[in-house]
């Protein structure tokens, strides 16, 4: 039985007139006779009795019909809803961020999507970077917005840009007066830093170990907003991606470039290898690539020769 079984059948059942429906469907007689002999074929009886003078449905017509109707309505319905969701008309989206990117750099992403797709919902899990691998791994999300994993990582990596890591200390700190401050000169001050296994936490401290090195921590914490907190009311330092540097300012802390070594890593779009991302996840790649609102100390990365940004 096929949408075009279908169809011809309602054709009949409403005018029952072949010739009438003939016309409704825009098919030769011979055309409908044929579609509808196969649709009784397949079902294995009669569905309309036929005479010269008249047209009615049998009884298993008459027990197809409600069902017809409610097949076709279904269909055109299913078929309306992925046409729209091809254009863009309407549709949701799922994406996994890690927090530095999604407090600061992706509302403006958002805004910007949402002006030229208003119907499409998005969803964004706000989460550490170590869960947003897990959650496009898993297939939970679509896209996930992270620091470049190791190459052994079953993920597909396409880098937005390259962030470097900031001092973030007091206002009223000595070295919030210098252009640059080199690590030494920040551990000698209490360390505030996120728990583990944050990816930044580990970052530094991957960084810092060959240098023989160690942070000297005295507060931890889940959220960056309370790392920023802590610092601006004088209780240590910190370092934080330069993405973080408007949120870190807004919370009454100071952000200074830090040297020797510098720390950077890629960020970039996760996404499973094998599968093709929605209109809708596409879209939304493709407003991420686009986007120019990356901060100072954020590098934009460049392939084929070709700016992303």
């Amino acid at each position: 039985m096929t949408v075009k079984q279908l169809r011809a059948f309602l054709a009949v059942a409403h005018t029952l007139s072949f010739a009438q429906a003939c016309e409704r469907l825009h098919l030769s007689q011979s055309a409908l006779s044929l579609t509808i002999k196969a649709l009784e074929d397949g079902l294995g009886g009669r569905l309309f009795s036929r005479t010269t003078r008249a047209v009615s449905l049998t009884p298993e017509g008459e027990a197809l019909l409600p069902l017809a109707r409610r097949l076709l309505a279904d269909w055109d319905n299913a078929e309306d809803e992925l046409r729209q969701r091809f254009t863009l008309k309407q549709g949701r989206v799922a994406l996994a961020s890690m927090p530095s990117f999604a407090g600061n750099l992706l509302p403006a992403v958002l805004r910007t999507f949402r002006d030229r797709y208003p119907s499409i919902s998005v969803t964004v899990h706000d989460v550490i970077n170590e869960q947003v691998m897990e959650m496009v791994r898993d297939r939970q999300v679509e896209i996930g917005i992270a620091f470049e994993p190791e190459p052994s990582t079953p993920l597909t990596f396409t880098p937005l840009y390259t962030d470097r890591f900031v001092a973030v200390v007091p206002a009223d700190s000595v070295l919030a007066s210098q252009a640059e401050v080199s690590w030494n000169a920040l551990l000698e001050h209490p360390f505030i830093t996120l728990q583990r296994p944050s990816t930044v936490r580990v970052m530094l401290e991957d960084h810092l170990r060959p240098r023989g090195r160690q942070l000297p921590v005295q507060f931890e914490s889940h959220q960056l907003a309370t790392v920023g907190r802590m610092v601006a009311s004088g209780l240590g330092v910190s370092a934080v991606p330069a993405l973080c540097r408007a949120q870190m300012l807004e919370l009454g802390a100071r952000c200074v470039a830090l040297s020797d070594p510098v720390i950077e890593k890629p960020v970039g779009i996760l996404t499973k290898p094998g599968h093709e991302l929605s209109v809708a996840a596409q879209a939304i790649a493709d407003a991420l690539r686009a986007d120019t609102g990356y901060p100072a100390g954020c590098e934009r990365v460049v392939i084929d020769g070709q700016n992303l940004h």
